[in-house]
C-alpha cells in the first residue's frame, strides 16, 4: 500500500441487518408479482438509501427468494463477503409476519437478549426494516402483511465460530444485526455493544461474578485461577471504560479484570482505554510502584528508563519484587473508583504473554 493510499478515508459498509432488508424487499416484491428489482434500494433509520445488487433471484408458487452479498467496506468484519439471503413465502391470515432463522442463522438458547428464548437470531431494528418492507409491498396490492421471512447465511455456522455468538448462547449461525445499517469501520461501537451483551446473558442466567478479560490468554488464565465456567467470561479488548461504565447501570456482585502487564499497568494508571496506539505504559509510575516495594535508588532508576513495561516486569522478578501484585492492586482501585458507589467487588489478575500469573490483588 502506498503513503496515498494510507491517506484515503475508510470506507463504510453496510450490516447483515441492511443486507437481509434489502433481500427481504426484492423478495417482498416478487412474491406480489412486481418482478425482482435490481438493484434493489432501501431506506435506513437515518435516511441513507443504499443500493443493492441482487446475487440472487428465484420464485414459485407462493414463495420468492433473493439474496445479496455483504460488504463491510475496509472493515475487518468476519461476515464480509457472505451471501444474505431471505425468502419470503404466503403465511397463515391473521398471522402477519413471522421470522424464521434459516441454514446459517442463530437461534436464542439463553435468556438475557433483546430476543426470547428460541427466535430466530434476526435482532430488533432489522426486524422493524424487513416488516416496513412487507407491509408496503403488501398494501401496494391490498393485502395484509401475512408472510413469513426466512433468512439465510451459507457458510453461518461457521462464520459464527469467530464471533461472540457462541458465548452468548446464540447457536447454529450468525446475527442479523445492526441499529443505522452502517459499518463503521474499526469502530469501537460494535465491540462494546458485544461486551453489554455478555454482561446482559451472564447477568440472565444467574452468574454473580463474571471476568473482564483483555484476550484469550488472559481469560483462560483468569477462568482457571478463579474457578469460573467459560459463560462468566466477558471479551472487553481494550474497552475496560466501557464495561466498566456499563456495570454501573448493570452491576453484577463480584467482576475480576484480567490482562497482560502493559494493559494492567495503564488501567493502574487511570486509562480506560488499553489500545497501544491510544494509550501508552508509564514507565515512571511502574518505578513509583517498584521504589514504594523497596527497590533499590539504582533498580528504581533503570525501571524509569526501561524501553516497555515488560523490562520493567522483568527487572522487578529478577530482583524478587512483587510488582506484578502492586499493579493488580493500584488497577482494582482504579476499576472500584470509576464504578462508584455501585456494589461491585473488583479484583484483578495480571498474566505474561504466556499466560503464566504475575499479579493478582487477592494476594496482597
Amino acid at each position: 500500500m502506498s503513503e496515498a493510499d494510507c491517506d484515503k478515508p475508510l470506507r463504510s459498509g453496510w450490516t447483515t441487518g441492511a443486507c437481509a432488508t434489502a433481500a427481504t424487499r426484492a423478495a417482498c416484491a416478487a412474491l406480489f408479482g412486481d418482478g425482482f428489482p435490481d438493484p434493489v434500494t432501501i431506506r435506513l433509520p437515518r435516511g441513507e438509501t443504499p443500493s443493492f445488487p441482487l446475487a440472487l433471484a428465484e420464485s414459485g408458487d407462493g414463495w420468492a427468494r433473493a439474496g445479496v452479498v455483504k460488504d463491510a467496506g475496509d472493515d475487518p468484519d468476519v461476515t464480509h463477503g457472505a451471501s444474505i439471503i431471505a425468502t419470503v413465502r404466503t403465511g397463515s391470515p391473521g398471522g402477519g409476519v413471522v421470522f424464521r432463522a434459516g441454514a446459517g442463522v442463530g437461534t436464542v438458547t439463553r435468556p438475557g437478549l433483546p430476543l426470547a428464548v428460541g427466535e430466530p437470531a434476526i435482532n430488533p431494528v432489522p426486524r422493524r426494516l424487513m416488516i416496513a418492507e412487507a407491509v408496503e409491498a403488501a398494501s401496494r396490492h391490498g393485502r395484509a402483511a401475512d408472510l413469513e421471512i426466512e433468512i439465510s447465511v451459507p457458510g453461518g455456522e461457521r462464520i459464527a465460530l469467530g464471533t461472540w455468538n457462541p458465548r452468548l448462547g446464540i447457536l447454529g449461525g450468525i446475527s442479523i444485526l445492526g441499529t443505522t445499517g452502517v459499518v463503521v469501520p474499526y469502530s469501537c461501537s460494535a465491540w462494546i455493544h458485544s461486551i453489554q451483551r455478555g454482561i446482559d446473558v451472564a447477568r440472565a442466567c444467574g452468574l454473580i461474578h463474571v471476568a473482564g478479560c483483555a484476550g484469550s490468554t488472559s481469560e483462560k488464565a483468569v477462568l482457571a485461577l478463579r474457578g469460573l465456567a467459560p459463560e462468566a467470561a466477558v471479551d472487553m479488548g481494550d474497552f475496560v471504560g466501557g464495561m466498566l461504565k456499563y456495570l454501573r447501570r448493570h452491576p453484577v456482585a463480584r467482576l475480576t479484570i484480567g490482562g497482560g502487564f502493559a494493559k494492567m499497568s495503564k488501567l493502574a494508571a487511570g486509562h480506560m482505554d488499553l489500545h497501544s496506539g491510544r494509550s501508552q505504559v508509564d514507565k515512571g509510575r511502574l518505578a513509583t510502584l517498584l521504589e514504594g516495594l523497596g527497590a533499590s535508588a539504582e533498580l528504581v532508576a533503570s525501571a524509569a528508563s526501561a524501553h516497555t513495561g515488560l523490562e520493567v516486569l522483568d527487572l522487578a522478578e529478577a530482583h524478587g519484587l512483587p510488582l506484578g501484585d502492586a499493579v493488580a492492586v493500584e488497577a482494582a482501585r482504579v476499576a472500584r473508583g470509576v464504578l462508584g458507589d455501585v456494589p461491585v467487588a473488583v479484583d484483578v489478575v495480571v498474566v505474561n504473554r504466556q499466560g503464566r500469573v504475575v499479579g493478582d490483588s487477592l494476594t496482597r
